[in-house]
């Protein structure tokens, strides 16, 4: 064996824990990135929210997306001179662009983020959030508690009411509850009449064994004198099978009901809840702010950034002067090192800022027929057509992408919305998969409830708008609008 001595010359990419920390930011939701701020702020004397009121940043789609907003360049060059005050604090100069766009996978793997007109008013920012309530078993335990019953039967009550699943019905037979008493003396009917009470509990049909047993519970509680009961009652107890499988024409013949009676009983039947435990709301609220603020004004769509969505961050002056008047070393390192830490983050707010407007600006100005249209009129759109026209990695914008929502007189949207595959056009165009999707849905929209729109029709249809697509595909776009197929659409007219 030979040992030698070998010079090697390479250059690699060292991930600093300051770019860490602006590529972390850069993939965090507003809501997160809001916590991550209040963290820094609480832990990082330096730093302190600057309260006084900025213009949002903002341009419209006519600027050049490669033009940084004046707004933001003023800001920056403002920060940038009152930090310069401080440079006899700071070990070495902080570079003035953070580079953010570059392939990091191969070196840093970022976790996935844990997860709403301007003229836009405080009431006009809309806010997506549920109902915070208890659970569909503490519900239920707080009606029992408030019921007249035995020890026993509150027993016989929790034991049912643990056995119940979200979506309302029970898991176990009465028999399996009466078992799981231990009690020899017990009766089968005891059990039943409990079962019966919690039945008509809030959401009423709880704790049914079966679809048809939780209709009838719901039905029970209508007017004797409702229109329809009866008939409604007889079609759920004996002909529930070709309700569901919608063959009108043998369940009039069977039911030897007239077609507008039969018509009301699938009104009043269409009026029940299948499963009531799910109009428990059991969720935490969910909150979405929106990034990106975009309205229109005259004929162009201004883009801008949500300025409340973010608090605004400035050095504490009072602190860092400090720094250059102590006499301890360690105080001095303290300050300075926190110092370095503030700037950090500032200037990684402003990078992520830059990017996201930059990244909002292209988006417009590519889906401006969306905005002014809808969504038949999406156009084609993936990542790597923004990153090429930013001149950033696919990656870069991925990140800016995700958890970030853009709110527009259509609604809010996720900025991942707006990118979708294309197909091919008998024109030799392109058409977005997201506006073959609003297609479908509008010719169903349209069709003859007695004589529904099959795949292979619709398919066919599409293909005389100039679409070509399969049949497959037209069933995959149905799906994802959670559309059943022909026949389970069919209707009495």
């Amino acid at each position: 064996m030979k040992q030698s001595l070998q010079l090697r010359l390479s250059q690699q990419l060292a991930m600093t824990p300051q770019l860490q920390q602006a590529i972390r930011l850069l993939q965090l939701s507003t809501l997160e990135l809001q916590q991550e701020i209040q963290q820094a702020l609480e832990s990082n004397p330096l730093l302190e929210q600057d309260d006084d009121q900025q213009d949002p940043v903002s341009d419209d789609t006519s600027h050049t997306e490669n033009q940084p907003d004046s707004t933001t360049e003023t800001t920056t060059e403002n920060e940038v001179e009152e930090f310069d005050t401080l440079d006899a604090l700071e070990q070495k100069e902080m570079p003035d662009d953070l580079p953010l766009d570059t392939q990091w996978e191969e070196i840093y793997t970022a976790g996935t983020p844990s997860g709403t007109s301007n003229d836009y008013t405080d009431d006009e920012l809309p806010l997506y959030q549920g109902e915070t309530t208890a659970s569909l078993q503490d519900y239920l335990t707080w009606q029992a508690e408030l019921t007249p019953f035995s020890e026993t039967d509150r027993a016989i009550a929790i034991s049912i009411i643990d056995a119940i699943d979200e979506t309302g019905y029970l898991t176990v037979t009465t028999d399996d509850i009466l078992a799981g008493m231990g009690d020899d003396e017990l009766e089968l009917d005891e059990v039943e009449a409990v079962l019966k009470r919690i039945q008509r509990f809030d959401p009423i049909g709880v704790a049914a064994r079966d679809l048809k047993e939780c209709l009838l519970i719901q039905l029970s509680a209508f007017s004797t004198e409702t229109p329809y009961l009866k008939e409604t009652q007889l079609v759920i107890s004996q002909y529930l099978e070709l309700l569901g499988n919608r063959d009108f024409r043998q369940l009039m013949r069977q039911t030897k009901l007239r077609e507008e009676t039969l018509k009301s009983v699938i009104e009043m039947i269409q009026s029940l809840d299948p499963k009531p435990g799910l109009s428990i709301d059991t969720g935490e609220s969910e909150y979405v702010i929106p990034d990106i603020l975009v309205k229109k004004s005259g004929e162009r769509w201004q883009v801008e950034l949500n300025a409340d969505s973010i608090p605004r961050l400035r050095i504490n002056e009072t602190y860092a002067a400090l720094g250059q008047s102590t006499q301890n070393e360690s105080d001095g390192k303290f300050i300075r090192d926190n110092l370095q830490e503030a700037k950090w983050l500032i200037k990684s707010l402003e990078s992520r800022n830059e990017t996201l407007l930059k990244v909002a600006h292209c988006i417009v100005d590519t889906q401006q027929a969306f905005f002014e249209l809808g969504e038949e009129h999406m156009k084609p759109l993936v990542l790597a057509d923004i990153a090429e026209q930013v001149e950033m990695h696919e990656s870069t914008i991925s990140r800016v992408t995700t958890q970030k929502f853009l709110h527009c007189p259509r609604g809010i949207f996720e900025l991942k919305y707006f990118f979708s595959s294309h197909v091919n056009t008998d024109s030799g165009g392109e058409a977005s998969s997201t506006a073959i999707r609003a297609l479908v849905k509008k010719l169903i929209a349209a069709e003859n409830p007695a004589k529904p729109l099959s795949d292979s029709k619709l398919a066919d249809m599409l293909g005389e708008l100039g679409i070509q697509v399969a049949r497959r595909t037209v069933a995959k776009y149905r799906e994802s609008l959670s559309i059943p197929p022909s026949n389970q659409r069919k209707e009495l007219v």
